[in-house]
């Protein structure tokens, strides 16, 4: 089971009523077992999760497809009769951690269980709890991600000793802190960018407010994540701003390199991801390229070059809104929009993103970031992806009050160190299921 979970505390188990299939079957008279017509054990096993078949072939039986005790009643031998039974097992329960950092390298549990075993019959269903703790003093990355077009020249004298300020308050939450840098602008291609040659290299050549700045670039990786807080200053101090032609930025384009370039970027296995994006505009989405002639859609794939570049800038379109949730799901990514309008409901449909606007000349930016942090950590909410098609799953939340709630699978307004549980109820709806490893 994949766990991106919003990560919280704690979890509590519920109590669920006892079934009894087979009362429910004869409640209205009707033997369905019987009724069936089931010719073969599959058959017979596959009508309800109370039928039971007798491999002995007797003739007393009228069906040898029944209720398991009618065919006990009838001379069925007990070793006969098939009547597989749905099981759980726990495969790997190691105890939740209460710290996530510490002077000894360890893998921080925040789920517990984490391996269990499930063997379904069909249309039968099974439950089982787990625990979820927000630890303590947890890792923290955080990949700065900004815009560089001219518009943010204000925002980058802002932010140029960031990284010592950002350290400091992040300090008061945990001890496992590093930071990296990372900038875009745009496709340097028409009609996003000045494509004629006296602006190659120099694009702002002729705009009296500002005259020089560096060529137009989409994405560039300046600086790994790191916990030397003065490499980022530095880095910040060396960055200029670019200039594109129209409003909106590539901005998309460099948020899915961030994520899927994890080893260039440094993305820690046990850490909290956060990626902060500012600007001051709303980014091209997918089939903006084709104003370009980009036809090709992006590949979701990392596509930096030996500069730190993103090298396939000029041919692919930029990424789709679900391509993007997708691979932040996938990398265990918080997407923060730093932005200067509030002009990104779009948002919503990218799991996991927060939105908080930025002043003008970003001198918010550390006060947003540690609000934005502190509201994921607020919250737990667990996902699964890669489950059998023909396995139905459904939850039920027990959050600070300790009152279930069902169909939920999330819990907010959590502290720092609670636990919280969450139910889990697979249930077999298809075919005969072989052991599901969850």
């Amino acid at each position: 089971m994949k766990n991106p979970i919003t990560v919280s505390k704690y979890v509590s188990v519920l109590n669920v009523p006892s079934r009894n299939p087979a009362a429910d079957l004869l409640s209205s008279g009707l033997n369905i077992c019987m009724s069936g017509s089931a010719t073969s054990c599959e058959e017979c096993l596959l009508i309800h999760p109370s039928c039971a078949w007798c491999a002995q072939e007797r003739r007393s039986l009228t069906s040898r497809c029944d209720l398991k005790q009618n065919l006990q009643k009838r001379g069925c031998e007990p070793r006969f009769i098939e009547y597989p039974r749905s099981t759980i097992s726990v495969l790997q329960n190691s105890p939740l951690s209460t710290k996530g950092s510490g002077p000894a390298q360890y893998d921080v549990v925040q789920i517990m269980p984490q391996r269990i075993s499930l063997s379904l019959r069909p249309g039968d269903q099974t439950a089982f709890s787990l625990q979820v703790r927000q630890v303590e003093d947890y890792p923290v990355d955080l990949y700065y991600l900004m815009d560089l077009s001219l518009s943010m020249k204000d925002d980058l004298d802002t932010i140029r000793n960031l990284g010592t300020k950002l350290a400091e308050e992040m300090g008061k939450l945990t001890s496992n802190f590093r930071l990296g840098f990372g900038s875009f602008v745009d496709k340097n291609m028409s009609p996003f960018s000045y494509t004629a040659p006296k602006y190659q290299e120099n694009p702002c050549n002729g705009y009296k407010l500002f005259p020089n700045c560096v060529p137009t670039f989409g994405f560039r990786h300046i600086l790994s994540l790191t916990d030397k807080v003065d490499r980022f200053n530095e880095e910040v101090q060396k960055q200029m701003v670019s200039r594109n032609r129209d409003a909106p930025e590539g901005g998309f384009d460099a948020i899915l390199q961030a994520a899927v370039c994890k080893e260039e970027i440094g993305w820690r296995k046990e850490a909290y991801h956060l990626l902060v994006f500012a600007t001051d505009d709303v980014p091209h989405l997918a089939l903006d390229g084709r104003l370009g002639g980009l036809v090709q859609p992006h590949d979701g794939r990392c596509h930096l070059n030996n500069h730190n570049e993103y090298s396939a800038s000029t041919k692919m379109d930029y990424p789709s809104l679900a391509l993007l949730g997708e691979k932040l799901a996938e990398n265990n990514i918080f997407l923060i929009f730093a932005v200067t309008k509030r002009l990104y409901n779009f948002t919503a449909l990218i799991p996991g993103t927060t939105v908080e606007i930025l002043d003008q000349d970003s001198k918010n930016v550390i006060q947003l970031i540690i609000a934005a942090y502190n509201n994921i950590r607020s919250k737990v909410e667990l996902t699964v992806s890669d489950h059998p098609e023909d396995i139905s799953l459904s939850f039920t939340a027990t959050c600070q009050d300790g009152k279930p709630l069902p169909g939920f699978r999330k819990c907010a307004d959590l502290k720092i160190g609670e636990t919280v549980n969450l139910l889990y109820l697979p249930g077999g709806t298809c075919s005969l299921q072989p052991p599901f490893v969850v």
